[in-house]
Parts: structure tokens; C-alpha cells; sequence
């Protein structure tokens, strides 16, 4: 017990030390590469944080339980929103730029039904693999054209380093980032064992948490460092790379049928809170935000949907 309790304390410092070095990196990257703070969120921290459940994914299919990578996916998309974005609009509101609703949302709206509409069938294939990940290309490739059509001076202050520096703590915290998550789940998830809770709250909870630390301590440290646009691009590109990366690895090495439960239910809840979203950003694009409150009901959904699942399990 002790030594969980204190892996819990390790783990969360370093993912607080690391996420601000992480988004300091990327800030600065950012900069010497003439790329935007939203793009640099969308692209590269998105896919950093993205990579356990890219991992995750891979291995579930290549062990043939594509449910498992295709729930990863649908899971984290629901966390990242509910759960990251919430508690990010808690601690700092995110102000909402124009560009983001013209462009960034209706990309991940539209990957969101694409998604749904593969899945209708109820079965991940090969094509379907190779559709996604198609998918993915033409986003990344829409995200670069936009910037290049509208390039903007970064707004917050921008960290002074060198590239080579840059870039190492740009990678540095990124690894310190997934190792910190890492150590936190094993420890929280050893405490609970030791009290009784049992192995469903904990996938429930700890488990599904644990997948979406990275995205949160990156977020939340970018909001607070006045890095809004990185923020929310992180959240963006990460449900991206979840669709159309983490989602395509089963139908390319083991297709299979989806269970019913999945696509309703949890498709159901990621589409709608996918639609939140572009409601919100939609409401705020001249001079909003999405403020403190908007986090709080977006943190009482996930709560909401936790107790459902715990209910249905």
C-alpha cells in the first residue's frame, strides 16, 4: 500500500512537471517551424498523446479482440470531451477562434459520421481500415492548407529556446508524460485492490482515466500557459487520430463484427458529444469561450456515463 501510494504521488508529479515542459517544447517547435499553435496541437501533441491508445489498439487486434481497440477508441474519444475538455474549461476557459469552427470541427464532425457509417454494418474490414486511414491523410492534409491560407502570429507568449532545444523537451516530456500516466494507474489501481474495489470500477474508472492523462495534463497545462489554441487542438486531433488511426488498426490485421452495444450506446454518446462540441465552438466563434460552466456539464455527462456503464455492465 505504501509503495502504490507513493507511485500515485510520482506519477502525478510527473505528469505536471513533464506536461509543462512538454507544452513548452511544442510551443516552441511551433515557432522555429512557422507552425501555428493549433496546428502543432492537432498534429504533432495529438498524435503524442494519442500513441498509448494507437499501442493499445494494435496489440488488442493482433490478440484478435478488435471489440477491445475499437472501444479504446470510441472511449477516449468520449473522455477527451467530456472528461479532458471539461476539466480544462474548469481550470482556464478556452476562447474560441473562427478558423475553428470553419475548419478543425467539421473535419472531426465529419469523421465522426464517416466512422458511424462503417460501423453501420456492424463489422471493421480491411477497406474499412484503408478508408479511415485515407481519411486521416486528406484531415492533415486540410489542416496544413488552411494554415498555410492563414498564417497568424501566435498571440501568447512563445518559450525563448533553440530548435535542438526545443525539440528535446518536446520529446522528453512526452516520454516523462506516458511513463508519469503509466505509474499513476498502477498505483491508484493496487490501492484500490487493496480496499476492496473491485476489477469492473476499476476498468471503469482508473483504467479509463489513466488512457486519457496524457491528453489532459497537456491540456490543462496548455490552457494555463495561455496556449488555448493548443489546447483544444490536442483534444481535436487526438479524437482525429482515435477515429481514423486507432479505429483503422483492427479492420487492417483483424477484421471482425462489432458488438451492437458499441456502436449504440458509446458511438451514440461520442457523436453527440462530438455534435456538443461544434455546438459550442459554433455559439462562441466571434469572441466566445467555452467557460466554466459548459466544463462543469461536460464533466456531469461523463460522470453520467460511467454510472450507466457501471449499471450495464
Amino acid at each position: 500500500m505504501l509503495v502504490a501510494t507513493l507511485a500515485v504521488f510520482l506519477g502525478l508529479g510527473l505528469l505536471i512537471w513533464s506536461a509543462d515542459r512538454f507544452v513548452d517544447g511544442a510551443a516552441a517547435t511551433a515557432n522555429h517551424l512557422g507552425m501555428s499553435p493549433m496546428l502543432i496541437g492537432l498534429t504533432v501533441v495529438a498524435f503524442g498523446t494519442s500513441a498509448p491508445e494507437i499501442l493499445v489498439s494494435a496489440i488488442a487486434a493482433w490478440n484478435q479482440a478488435p471489440g477491445l481497440a475499437v472501444g479504446n477508441a470510441i472511449g477516449s474519444n468520449i473522455a477527451n470531451i467530456a472528461l479532458v475538455l471539461g476539466a480544462t474549461a474548469l481550470i482556464a476557459p478556452l476562447p474560441i477562434r473562427g478558423s475553428l469552427v470553419r475548419t478543425e470541427l467539421p473535419i472531426l464532425t465529419v469523421a465522426t459520421i464517416g466512422a458511424g457509417v462503417l460501423l453501420l454494418d456492424q463489422y471493421l474490414g480491411f477497406m474499412d481500415g484503408v478508408l479511415l486511414l485515407a481519411g486521416l491523410v486528406v484531415s492533415l492534409y486540410l489542416f496544413k492548407r488552411y494554415q498555410d491560407q492563414h498564417k497568424n502570429r501566435p498571440t501568447q507568449e512563445i518559450p525563448a529556446m533553440s530548435l535542438g532545444r526545443s525539440i528535446f523537451w518536446l520529446i522528453l516530456g512526452l516520454l516523462i508524460l506516458g511513463a508519469g500516466s503509466r505509474i499513476l494507474v498502477w498505483g491508484a489501481t493496487d490501492i484500490a485492490i487493496s480496499l476492496g474495489v473491485s476489477d469492473l470500477i476499476i476498468g471503469l474508472t482508473i483504467v479509463a482515466i489513466g488512457t486519457s492523462l496524457p491528453e489532459l495534463a497537456a491540456s490543462i497545462a496548455s490552457a494555463r500557459k495561455g496556449q488555448h489554441a493548443m489546447a483544444i487542438g490536442n483534444i481535436i486531433g487526438s479524437n482525429i487520430f482515435n477515429l481514423l488511426a486507432v479505429m483503422a488498426l483492427p479492420g487492417l490485421i483483424f477484421p471482425a463484427e462489432i458488438a451492437a452495444g458499441a456502436l449504440w450506446r458509446d458511438y451514440g454518446l461520442m457523436l453527440v458529444l462530438t455534435l456538443i462540441l461544434f455546438g459550442l465552438g459554433f455559439r462562441a466563434r466571434r469572441g466566445g469561450e467555452i467557460n466554466r460552466t459548459m466544463g462543469f456539464m461536460l464533466l456531469l455527462i461523463y460522470t453520467l456515463y460511467m454510472f450507466v456503464l457501471y449499471l450495464s455492465a
